[in-house]
C-alpha cells in the first residue's frame, strides 16, 4: 500500500508542477487553447494519443469486446492506429493545420463558421461539442473507479472528485502546454505499462500459446463454433467490424482529437507525429484490446451478468503484485487524466470563443478568465453525471462512450474532411448532416428496441451515422445553393504559395 500511495502521490505531483510551470504560456488565447501554434511532434503526437485512449479503452471496451470476439478484437486496436492514427495525420493533419492557421480559427466550430461565414453554423456545432462530450466524460470516472476500488478500496465518489480537482489544476494553470507536456510523460507511463502488465496477466495462465490454447477450449455463446475467442477474425466479424469503424474512423470527426492538428509548429513535425502516434497506438490500443480479449479465462457469465463486462479487467488484475497493480492505476489514472483534460479544454474553449464572444466581443484577459470558469463548470456537471449513474442502473462505459462519440463524429466527420478537400461543399450540407448525426443517436438512446436489429446497438448505430455522412454530404451540396465563390477561393488560398519564375526575355517581332 505504501508503495501504491507513493508512486500516486509523485504522479500527481509532477502534474501539478507541470502545470504551474507552463503558466506563462498561457496568458492569452492562442497560448492557453493550442500552445501558440508551437508544439512539436512529440509533444503532439503524444497528445493526440493519449486524448484517444483512456480508461474508456482499457476498461470499458477492451473488457467488453474482448468478452465478445476474444483476441479477434486485438483488429479494434489495430484498426485504431490505421485508421484512427496513420491516415488521420495524412488525410487530415496537414491541410487541418493549414486552413485553420488561414482561417485563424482556435477551434472547430469557428473553423465551420469562418469557412462557411455563418454563426448560426458557430453555435449548432459548439452546443453539439458541449452536449455530447459530457457522457463520454462521465464514462472516464466510471472506468477510473473500478480500479481505485480494486487496488485501494477507495469509495467511487473520492476518486471522481480526486481527478477531477487535480485536473483541472493543472489545465487551468497551464492550458494546452501543461496538457501537452502531461499527455507526453502520461503517454511514457502508458508505453511502459501495457507491455508489462499484458506479460504478467498472460503469465498467470502459463504464458501467451497457454492462455491461447485455454481460450481456445472456451465454448462460451459459441458452442457449435469450437475455438470460437481465438479464432482469427472471432464469432462476430460483422460486429466488430462495426466497432473497427466506429473507434477508428470516429477520430476524424471528434473536436478534441482535431484540435491538436491545429497546434503543429512545421511541416516536419507532421511526418513525425505520424510515425509517432502509430506506433503508440500499436502498442496501446493494440496491447489494451489483446489483453481484454482472455476476459472469460477469469470470469464466468453469472459473474459478467452479476456485475457488468466493466468488471472483466479490473478482475483481471486483481491478483498482480502490488508493485504491478500501483503501475496499472497509474497508466490507467494517466489515460483517463489526459483524455479528460483534452475534453474539458476543448468544452471550455468552444463555449467561449463560439458562444460566449460570439454574443458579446471580449477582450483577450477576459476570453481566458472565461475558459477557466468553463473549465470548472465542465468538470462539476460531468462528475456530478458520474455520481448520478454510479447509483442508478444506467448504461455500460462502452454505450456511454458509443453515444458520445457517434454523435461527435457523425455530426462533424464529413463536413469537416469535405470542406478541407471539396470546394462545392456547402453550408446545408454541414446542417443536414449536424442534424442527422446527432438526433440519430439521441433517437438511439430513447428508443433503441424501435431500431433494426443491427442498429440497435449505439456503436453500430455510431458507425452508420459516419458513413451516412459521406452520403449527406455529397448529395446535399449538389442539389444546394453553390457556395461564395471568393470565400472558398480565400480558404483554399492555404493551400497554395504564390511563385514566380524567371524566363528568359524574348525580342518580339516587329512588323515590317
Amino acid at each position: 500500500m505504501i508503495i501504491k500511495i507513493s508512486m500516486l502521490v509523485l504522479f500527481f505531483a509532477v502534474m501539478v508542477a507541470v502545470g504551474i510551470a507552463c503558466h506563462k504560456k498561457a496568458t492569452d488565447v492562442n497560448g492557453f487553447v493550442l500552445g501558440g501554434r508551437s508544439v512539436g511532434p512529440w509533444l503532439t503526437a503524444f497528445a493526440y494519443g493519449t486524448s484517444y485512449f483512456s480508461a474508456v479503452i482499457f476498461v470499458g471496451y477492451a473488457g467488453q469486446f474482448g468478452w465478445k470476439f476474444g483476441i479477434a478484437s486485438t483488429w479494434i486496436g489495430l484498426g485504431n492506429a490505421v485508421i484512427g492514427s496513420l491516415l488521420a495525420w495524412v488525410i487530415l493533419g496537414r491541410r487541418t493545420r493549414l486552413m485553420t492557421h488561414r482561417l485563424d480559427s482556435r477551434t472547430m466550430p469557428e473553423f465551420f463558421a469562418r469557412r462557411y461565414d455563418s454563426k448560426a453554423l458557430r453555435i449548432g456545432a459548439s452546443l453539439i461539442t458541449f452536449i455530447f462530450l459530457i457522457p463520454y466524460t462521465a464514462s472516464l470516472y466510471n472506468g477510473l473507479s473500478r480500479l481505485f476500488e480494486m487496488a485501494f478500496g477507495i469509495p467511487y465518489s473520492y476518486c471522481i472528485i480526486a481527478m477531477a480537482v487535480l485536473t483541472g489544476i493543472y489545465v487551468i494553470a497551464g492550458g494546452y502546454m501543461a496538457t501537452a507536456v502531461n499527455d507526453f510523460i502520461q503517454g511514457i507511463i502508458m508505453l511502459a505499462g501495457i507491455v508489462a502488465v499484458i506479460a504478467a496477466v498472460l503469465n498467470i495462465n502459463g504464458g501467451a500459446m497457454s492462455s491461447v490454447i485455454k481460450l481456445a477450449e472456451v465454448k462460451g455463446d459459441f458452442p457449435d463454433f469450437p475455438g470460437a475467442y481465438s479464432s482469427f477474425f472471432g464469432p462476430l466479424p460483422v460486429d466488430l467490424i462495426g466497432v473497427v469503424i466506429l473507434t477508428s474512423l470516429g477520430t476524424w470527426g471528434l473536436p478534441q482529437m482535431v484540435q491538436k492538428f491545429y497546434a503543429i509548429k512545421h511541416e516536419s513535425a507532421i511526418k513525425k507525429g505520424t510515425i509517432i502516434s502509430t506506433f503508440f497506438a500499436v502498442v496501446v490500443a493494440g496491447g489494451c484490446y489483446f489483453l481484454g480479449g482472455f476476459g472469460r479465462l477469469f470470469l464466468s457469465q453469472e459473474e459478467v451478468d452479476a456485475y457488468g463486462f466493466d468488471a472483466i479487467v479490473p478482475k483481471m488484475l486483481e491478483n498482480l503484485p502490488d508493485i504491478l497493480i500501483a503501475v496499472v492505476v497509474i497508466l490507467v489514472l494517466s489515460a483517463s487524466m489526459s483524455t479528460l483534460s483534452s475534453l474539458v479544454l476543448t468544452s471550455s474553449s468552444t463555449l467561449t470563443l463560439d458562444v460566449l464572444d460570439t454574443a458579446k466581443k471580449m477582450e483577450e484577459k477576459s476570453k481566458v478568465i472565461w475558459m477557466r470558469v468553463l473549465i470548472v463548470v465542465f468538470i462539476v456537471i460531468s462528475a456530478s453525471i458520474a455520481l448520478v449513474q454510479y447509483s442508478s442502473p444506467v448504461t455500460f462505459i462502452a454505450q456511454l462512450m458509443g453515444v458520445s462519440w457517434g454523435a461527435l463524429a457523425g455530426a462533424f466527420l464529413a463536413p469537416f474532411l469535405f470542406s478541407l478537400y471539396w470546394k462545392k461543399t456547402t453550408k446545408i450540407s454541414c446542417w443536414v448532416c449536424f442534424i442527422f448525426g446527432s438526433a440519430i443517436m439521441i433517437l438511439n438512446m430513447f428508443f433503441r428496441s424501435s431500431f433494426p436489429t443491427l442498429l440497435a446497438s449505439p456503436i453500430n448505430c455510431g458507425a452508420f451515422a459516419m458513413l451516412a455522412g459521406f452520403i449527406i454530404v455529397p448529395v446535399v451540396s449538389l442539389i444546394t445553393p453553390k457556395p461564395d465563390q471568393k470565400l472558398v477561393e480565400n480558404a483554399f488560398e492555404a493551400y497554395e504559395v504564390p511563385v514566380t519564375v524567371k524566363s528568359k526575355a524574348i525580342l518580339e517581332q516587329e512588323d515590317d
